[in-house]
Protein backbone atom coordinates (compact mmCIF):
# COMPACT_ATOMS: atom_id res chain seq x y z
CA UNK A 1 0.00 0.00 0.00
CA UNK A 2 1.15 3.20 -0.80
CA UNK A 3 1.52 6.05 1.79
CA UNK A 4 2.06 9.84 1.59
CA UNK A 5 2.46 11.88 4.42
CA UNK A 6 3.78 15.67 4.96
CA UNK A 7 6.83 15.82 7.24
CA UNK A 8 7.18 18.56 9.68
CA UNK A 9 10.57 19.06 11.82
CA UNK A 10 13.26 17.65 9.19
CA UNK A 11 16.22 20.95 9.62
CA UNK A 12 18.58 19.68 7.21
CA UNK A 13 19.15 17.05 4.04
CA UNK A 14 21.59 15.44 5.77
CA UNK A 15 18.97 14.10 8.42
CA UNK A 16 16.49 13.52 5.42
CA UNK A 17 18.85 10.75 3.79
CA UNK A 18 19.64 8.95 7.16
CA UNK A 19 16.19 8.97 8.34
CA UNK A 20 15.25 7.91 4.47
CA UNK A 21 17.79 5.06 4.77
CA UNK A 22 17.05 3.66 8.17
CA UNK A 23 13.53 3.72 7.54
CA UNK A 24 14.23 1.71 4.72
CA UNK A 25 15.27 -1.33 6.87
CA UNK A 26 11.90 -1.60 8.63
CA UNK A 27 10.17 -4.93 8.31
CA UNK A 28 7.26 -4.77 6.12
CA UNK A 29 8.79 -0.85 4.37
CA UNK A 30 9.30 -2.22 0.98
CA UNK A 31 10.49 1.44 -0.11
CA UNK A 32 10.83 5.04 1.16
CA UNK A 33 11.13 8.21 -0.79
CA UNK A 34 11.69 11.44 1.06
CA UNK A 35 11.82 14.59 -0.51
CA UNK A 36 13.85 17.22 1.81
CA UNK A 37 12.98 20.13 -0.16
CA UNK A 38 8.95 19.01 -0.29
CA UNK A 39 7.96 17.82 3.02
CA UNK A 40 7.27 14.96 1.97
CA UNK A 41 7.70 11.41 2.04
CA UNK A 42 6.16 8.63 0.23
CA UNK A 43 6.25 4.55 1.44
CA UNK A 44 5.54 1.32 -0.37
CA UNK A 45 3.98 -0.94 2.90
CA UNK A 46 2.74 -4.37 2.83
CA UNK A 47 -0.60 -4.15 2.94
CA UNK A 48 -0.98 -7.09 5.98
CA UNK A 49 1.22 -4.72 8.07
CA UNK A 50 0.02 -1.29 7.36
CA UNK A 51 -0.67 -0.78 11.43
CA UNK A 52 2.61 -2.15 12.67
CA UNK A 53 4.61 -0.52 10.21
CA UNK A 54 3.60 2.71 10.74
CA UNK A 55 3.87 2.16 14.69
CA UNK A 56 7.18 1.15 13.81
CA UNK A 57 8.03 3.99 11.34
CA UNK A 58 6.99 6.77 14.16
CA UNK A 59 8.97 4.78 16.55
CA UNK A 60 12.15 4.79 15.05
CA UNK A 61 11.78 8.26 13.66
CA UNK A 62 11.09 9.86 17.53
CA UNK A 63 14.27 7.79 18.23
CA UNK A 64 16.43 9.50 15.49
CA UNK A 65 14.79 12.44 14.82
CA UNK A 66 12.44 13.26 17.56
CA UNK A 67 11.61 17.06 16.62
CA UNK A 68 10.08 15.64 13.43
CA UNK A 69 6.15 14.67 13.35
CA UNK A 70 3.93 13.08 10.52
CA UNK A 71 0.51 14.52 8.78
CA UNK A 72 -1.10 12.04 7.02
CA UNK A 73 0.00 8.36 7.98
Amino acid sequence: MRKIAKIKGLCCANCAAKLEKSLSKIKGVNSVQLNFMAQRVTFDIEDSMIDEVIADIKKLTKKLEPEVEYKGI
